[in-house]
């Protein structure tokens, strides 16, 4: 998968609370093989430009999407096993689940869901137009075009409450490492009821989400310093020791540390930095 083309540029000013990125990808060559979709903050969409996308949980059947939006999750998805080579993806802050799409982001959390369910219509037209446009930039003003009309024409009714958005923060902020009864404590409501409020509106619960936001620093970390030693990354990333990250990386990856160093990080060099692409690109990171 050496030379994997890909192609970003700044998210329009309207959009930036709800769109972290847009990230074009092309793989030269044969497909990759099944990678780890690792969780983060982000809602991921994906649209491709060649054909299907293959997304399956570990230990469940493979589906197959031309376009696909995964909640936020506490595992990895395997996402592969089909030619598509080439497509467009996009991260979604929680915000933009209500905003853009017109559901909580509780409603998709730990699912895989074809952006035609969510948007109809649009959403089949999107598609069949990015694989017709001729460039990234393109491909990228479309979907932007897209959601500046959602912007413009639709919000969801309601919204999140102060409380619960302020906690997403601080988790976010702290890279997980404040703990929920302090996070309580912050938003004046008892443990429960933060709990309760906070896993109704994003699917999981501040302690989940709180591994999520760890597991996530923790491999921004080895992405961009390989040689970091673990027990050092322990440390650093808000573990206890490293059994502790060891742990959490079966858990959350299904291998442990040094089996996803080696066999995903060779096929995330050519991916954009971290900060161009916190959430990973699918096709090599799933």
């Amino acid at each position: 998968m050496v030379g994997m083309e890909h192609r970003t540029r700044p998210v329009h000013p309207a959009l930036r609370p709800y769109l972290h990125d847009l990230i074009g990808y092309a793989y030269p060559g044969a497909a990759p093989e099944l990678h780890r979709g690792l969780p983060s903050r982000y809602l991921t969409l994906v649209i491709t430009l060649d054909g299907p996308l293959g997304v399956a949980w570990p230990g469940g059947p493979l589906q197959t999407y031309d376009a696909v939006v995964g909640g936020l999750r506490s595992t990895a998805v395997h996402v592969g096993a089909t030619p598509s080579r080439a497509g467009v993806q996009v991260s979604l802050t929680p915000a933009a689940a209500r905003t853009l799409l017109g559901l909580p982001p509780g409603e998709l959390a730990s699912l895989n869901v074809g952006l035609d369910e969510v948007l109809g219509r649009p959403a089949r037209v999107l598609t069949d137009q990015l694989r017709e446009a001729g460039s990234w930039d393109e491909r990228m003003d479309l979907i932007e075009r897209l959601f500046l009309e959602h912007l413009a024409r639709e919000r969801a009714p309601g919204g999140v409450r102060p409380e619960v958005g302020w906690a997403w923060r601080r988790l976010c902020g702290t890279d997980g490492t404040i703990g929920v009864q302090e996070l309580a404590a912050e938003v004046g409501w008892s443990r429960r009821h933060l709990t309760d409020r906070f896993t109704s509106e994003f699917g999981l619960a501040p302690k989940v989400a709180a591994r999520v936001l760890r597991f996530e620093r923790a491999t921004r970390q080895l992405r961009l310093r390989p040689q970091t030693r673990l027990g050092e990354l322990s440390a650093a990333a808000g573990y206890a020791d490293q059994a502790h990250l060891t742990r959490e990386f079966q858990a959350i990856a299904g291998c442990s540390p040094r089996q996803w160093m080696s066999e995903e990080l060779p096929n995330l060099q050519d991916c954009p930095p971290p900060g161009a692409a916190e959430s990973e690109v699918w096709t090599s990171r799933m």
